[in-house]
């Protein structure tokens, strides 16, 4: 199963380790899924981390190793396809991703933007709950 995390999800894991964010790395790192990544996101990632608001919470050191270990383990889709769909401009290049990376679901917790559309290209776009429900990743 190939499954891209927005950028968001990624955070909420590094700010909360036992959230479901979190426990989504878990299963990604034991290899329940295959998980798609792309520059784009790696940019967004080490900037959004940066943010005053995040630095007061996070060690930039626990940022930078999640983003070493993306660029090192996950799956990195090189060829991302023009997309404009989104009503959050700057979560078209997410749609992009796991529709060039040929994903499954993509996982977000932007409930007003890019979850309101529930699908793109086949792909189905799910919260974390629902995620962890459908891939059956509860313990």
């Amino acid at each position: 199963m190939r499954v891209v995390l927005d950028t968001n999800i990624l955070v909420s894991a590094l700010l909360v380790e036992s959230s479901l964010p979190a426990q989504l790395l878990v299963h990604w790192r034991q290899g329940r899924f295959d998980l798609l990544t792309a520059a784009p996101q790696l940019d967004e990632l080490m900037r959004v981390t940066r943010y005053p608001k995040i630095r007061a919470r996070l060690k930039p050191a626990l940022a930078g190793r999640l983003v070493n270990e993306l660029r090192e383990v996950a799956v990195l889709v090189e060829a991302l396809p023009p997309v404009d769909i989104s009503p959050d401009p700057y979560d078209n290049y997410l749609l992009a991703l796991a529709s060039g990376g040929a994903a499954d679901y993509l996982v977000s917790g932007d409930k007003s933007d890019i979850l309101s559309l529930v699908s793109y290209a086949g792909i189905k776009i799910v919260s974390v709950r629902d995620f962890i429900t459908f891939a059956r990743l509860v313990n």
